[in-house]
């Protein structure tokens, strides 16, 4: 009895296990390209920020301060601000033009995203591990509107916006619970 992965020229059985054979890799090779080539390199929403991609600029890291209110200082007086750099804003301009802004908590982990420009950025790349929540998010509501337009997933772990027409799309992405004290929704920008 022939093994499957023997192949003799002219034997019709041969034939018939090459082409199983290459039906059953096929497929599996395409998965596997498909998964490399869409793969970001790292997850940036809840993750390190991002590694600049080629052809894109990265601008110089902005701190900010959150305000927190109620805060006050060690005499007493009301401050309005808490000491030190709460986060900072890393902003990337991508190679086609598309603005991201990371924003990153003081250990390193950035809680929120936003991104202005002529397309759309990579959110796979950029919702790193929250892309599938994203997806079935944005499943839920076209099954409720059953029309395409702005989108607009919320839930407790992950929220985000994005809209636009072609040649100008904007949106935002954060992690609710990972924001840091004084810092809402309406600061990822």
């Amino acid at each position: 009895m022939k093994s499957p992965i023997q192949f003799n020229k002219g034997d019709a059985g041969s034939l018939m296990t090459r082409r199983a054979v290459s039906h059953a890799v096929l497929p599996l090779l395409a998965s596997l390209v498909a998964a490399f080539a869409a793969a970001p390199a790292h997850a940036v929403l809840g993750g390190a920020p991002m590694t600049t991609p080629n052809g894109a600029t990265a601008n110089r890291a902005v701190a900010k301060t959150a305000v927190v209110p109620g805060a006050s200082s060690a005499s007493g007086a009301s401050a309005s601000a808490t000491s030190g750099a709460s986060y900072s804003v890393r902003s990337t301009t991508l190679g086609n033009g598309t603005v991201v802004n990371e924003y990153v908590s003081t250990d390193g982990t950035v809680f929120g995203v936003a991104w202005h420009g002529e397309r759309i950025p990579d959110l796979p790349g950029l919702l790193g591990n929250y892309f599938p929540q994203y997806l079935q998010g944005l499943k839920a509501q076209r099954a409720a509107r059953a029309s395409r337009g702005p989108v607009s997933v919320q839930d407790s772990g992950l929220v985000v916006h994005s809209g636009g027409h072609m040649g100008s799309f904007a949106g935002q992405a954060y992690l609710p619970e990972k924001l840091p004290a004084g810092v809402s929704g309406s600061d990822i920008q």
